[in-house]
């Protein structure tokens, strides 16, 4: 499964790890919201929307963005939909901020000139992933998102490290429970192969305690795959396609589409 995905599907499950990552979070962050957006008239969606609570003081609005792939038009596409949303939904935000997370600076587009205002302002963020410097030295929820871009022994290796450091520090922005499932989360997408069993000798827990196991087996995956059908569709992907990443059915993804359409409006 593309990584990228496995962002938004921690980010669905635990919002709060995002603004680890921003230079200046609101002080509401704990009760922010992930949200895949609607816009009509034309109509599309943007893949991560951090919503603030309504008795925030400031009703800052944050877009997040996570690309593993090279894409040209991508400060076309994030600037002029963040815009467009701001400009529907003038009423009810007074401020916005942009986030870009990118594998690495190679995945910046070639030409960024046109956008640069923008990008080098105070309300835009760009994150290199592989630049974050040592899993060990960094904030917990910043060492959980470096797992993603580790190879399969690299990860293996940073996840035990991380749980131990888990288990033995006093952590106050994520409770242990979550961390330790947003963990035990990554590890189901990079190894969908691999049995309970093996998942649990490799990173040493009991996949029964963590939220992600119980999951998988009341629904098979099945839930967090569908959480992810509006995601792709979003990119520009086909349903057959999408029902192919994901296994799928067409029937299914259509069914997941029509869903988040109807809670949409």
């Amino acid at each position: 499964m593309r990584r990228d995905a496995i962002f938004y599907a921690i980010f669905k499950r635990v919002p709060g790890l995002f603004f680890e990552l921003v230079e200046q979070p609101p002080a509401e962050a704990a009760s922010y919201r992930f949200e895949l957006v609607e816009v009509k008239e034309p109509t599309f969606r943007i893949d991560g929307v951090f919503l603030p609570p309504p008795d925030a003081t400031s009703q800052m609005i944050f877009f997040a963005e996570v690309q593993f792939q090279r894409d040209e038009l991508l400060y076309h596409r994030f600037f002029s939909e963040s815009m467009l949303y701001m400009y529907r939904n003038a009423s009810l935000y007074d401020d916005w901020y942009g986030v870009i997370i990118l594998q690495s600076r190679s995945l910046e587009p070639e030409n960024t000139t046109i956008h640069r205002s923008l990008l080098n302002s105070s309300q835009v963020q760009r994150i290199y992933l592989d630049e974050l410097g040592s899993p060990d030295e960094q904030k917990v929820g910043i060492s959980l998102m470096q797992l993603t871009i580790a190879s399969e022994t690299q990860m293996v290796q940073e996840a035990k490290r991380l749980i131990e450091r888990v288990q033995q520090e006093q952590i106050t922005v994520l409770a242990k429970k979550e961390i330790i499932d947003v963990i035990t989360t990554i590890a189901v997408y990079k190894f969908a192969n691999l049995s309970r069993e093996e998942v649990e000798a490799m990173l040493g827990v009991k996949l029964e305690e963590t939220r992600v196991y119980q999951e998988a087996k009341q629904e098979g995956r099945e839930e967090l795959k569908l959480e992810l059908v509006p995601w792709f569709l979003a990119r520009g992907m086909s349903m057959e396609e999408v029902a192919q990443l994901l296994d799928l059915t067409i029937e299914q993804v259509r069914l997941a589409t029509e869903q988040q359409s109807s809670t949409s409006t």
